[in-house]
């Protein structure tokens, strides 16, 4: 039954002969001898190509059935001038199937360029290529280089794009990423399931980009060096050719108790026999996270803030901020937590610390011994206990004692004045008892995911459009917002490309019944 109803609708429809023609003719081809030579790898990839063909028929016929709609009434511009004149014209559209053609009515006026209501009706973006191919595109390019999405998008779909095409899609396809992200936070959040813990956090990652991309400073420094060889840098010369993209993340999560044992035995390098058990990490929930070249860190941070608002508008939730220590993020964080009127705990991410540390340590014991492990493990758990201050005091006190040289002592100095510069931030006794994070796991993973898997490819210099529209792009699908997403820009398509042309930003209806199809005349 499910196979003879599309055949009946197929015969019953003049547009779709072409189609039912074709597809009669798959069986016959089916059983021809070449088809008979040949084996299973090389069916599947013949039939994807035929099946392809008749999906572009199928296309063109429903196009073609579509051309014989009839305007419900007076066509009228922005300026409410009705368009009298009118004739058949033609235009193409690729497809994932492949190319197709597009015929409808143009409604004119001297000097204007005509309007076209099937296009509206239909959301026919303004270049020649679909809003689908748009689609996978965009999602091919977040995932790999452009070349590649040029072979991808040739192999799994009927239409080869170019490659400054790509670019130029992709591009249009994160546009709406700025409106998108705005419309949401008008809505009304539903966060009655959500964890109590609200995180903020925020890292930087450098992009290697075109010269004039770069931040006006960086700029300035690397038209003033000189390499010392033509083909190649040479160590301590790729500095000045990056620009930083601020990443940020968002969202919430249960409250995770531990002691500091606890936090010790789960960063100790060596698995630890003392009995003490790690419970289960609850996962973080609804997290958002997103990258930008072109946004201040204080833009980024900003639009985090709002971000967690939309989540926590009454600001009952416990705000934390899990940070590296950076002096200027600090201060963008302190000075939006009391603009927007937020009790931001600000924590220092705790295998930074580890890193000063480890550094520390080989300043009294031999690389790579059990006897560094253990001293580094010591100080830790000291750091988890609240006494960062103390630890300081000890290690300096240590080094004077054994009259270490000043080269030697040099990371020992650093760690210390580490620890007292942040103590504020190290409270991590408190901090676990409230069940807060003290690791900034899922920020350093959206730099690589975001950012580094992507942009960080080797010999990979961006334009800052490019890369940006990449980074939202990449954004989204971390997220899980890209469906949601597409759907909100083609709606956008179809406002910029449509509504905004026509009295009162309104399409004219099209009625559709039976009939001969206009005859066709190609566009001059």
């Amino acid at each position: 039954m499910g196979a003879t109803v599309p055949l009946r609708l197929l015969e019953a429809l003049d547009a779709f002969e072409e189609a039912r023609e074709f597809f009669e003719g798959l069986p016959e081809f089916l059983s021809t001898p070449e088809a008979l030579d040949m084996n299973h790898s090389d069916m599947e990839r013949e039939l994807e190509q035929r099946g392809r063909e008749l999906m572009r028929k199928l296309y063109q016929g429903w196009l073609d059935e579509m051309s014989r709609g009839k305007v419900d009434g007076p066509v009228r511009d922005t300026e409410g001038q009705e368009r009298t004149r009118q004739r058949q014209q033609a235009r193409g559209l690729d497809t994932v199937f492949g190319s197709v053609t597009v015929e409808r009515t143009g409604h004119g006026a001297q000097g204007e360029a005509s309007l076209h209501p099937l296009d509206g009706h239909l959301n026919l973006p303004e270049e020649r290529y679909s809003h689908e191919l748009r689609r996978r595109a965009a999602e091919e390019a977040s995932k790999s280089s452009f070349d590649e999405t040029v072979e991808t998008l040739a192999r799994y779909t009927g239409t080869r794009v170019p490659k400054r095409q790509v670019e130029e899609l992709v591009r249009r396809a994160a546009q709406d990423f700025e409106a998108f992200y705005e419309a949401r936070r008008r809505e009304t959040p539903r966060t009655e399931e959500d964890g109590s813990v609200l995180v903020i956090t925020a890292d930087g990652k450098g992009v290697v980009v075109h010269k004039e991309d770069l931040r006006p400073a960086t700029r300035r420094a690397a038209e003033r060096r000189r390499n010392k060889m033509t083909t190649r840098l040479s160590k301590g010369e790729k500095k000045n050719r990056k620009r930083m993209s601020t990443v940020a993340a968002v969202y919430t999560i249960r409250p995770y108790v531990r002691t500091p044992q606890q936090v010790q035995r789960a960063l100790a390098r060596v698995r630890l026999e003392d009995g003490v058990d790690v419970p289960r990490r609850p996962r973080p929930e609804h997290k958002r996270v997103w990258a930008s070249l072109e946004q201040d860190p204080v833009d980024v941070l900003e639009e985090a803030f709002q971000e967690a608002l939309r989540r926590d508008p009454d600001r009952r939730k416990s705000w934390v901020s899990v940070v590296d220590g950076d002096e200027h993020q600090l201060d963008i964080l302190e000075n939006l937590a009391e603009q927007y009127g937020v009790q931001l705990t600000i924590i220092i991410d705790i295998v930074h610390v580890l890193g000063y540390l480890w550094k520390a340590g080989h300043a009294f014991e031999p690389q790579g011994s059990g006897e560094l492990e253990h001293w580094v493990l010591d100080r830790l758990g000291r750091v988890l206990e609240g006494r960062a201050s103390q630890v300081a005091a000890g290690m300096r006190r240590s080094a004077t004692m054994r009259s270490l040289r000043k080269s030697r002592r040099a990371p020992v100095d650093t760690c210390a004045n580490y620890l007292l510069k942040y103590k504020d931030y190290l409270a991590y006794d408190q901090y676990l008892a409230a069940g807060f994070p003290v690791g900034s796991g899922v920020i350093e993973g959206a730099c690589r995911h975001l950012v580094k898997d992507r942009l960080d490819l080797t010999g990979a210099r961006w334009r800052l459009a490019g890369a940006e529209a990449v980074l939202r792009l990449r954004a989204l699908r971390s997220s899980q917002d890209f469906e949601e997403y597409w759907g909100f820009h083609e709606a956008c398509e179809h406002d910029r490309n449509h509504s905004a042309r026509y009295a009162d930003r309104e399409v004219p209806r099209l009625t559709f019944g039976r009939g001969k199809p206009p005859k066709l005349r190609p566009l001059e």
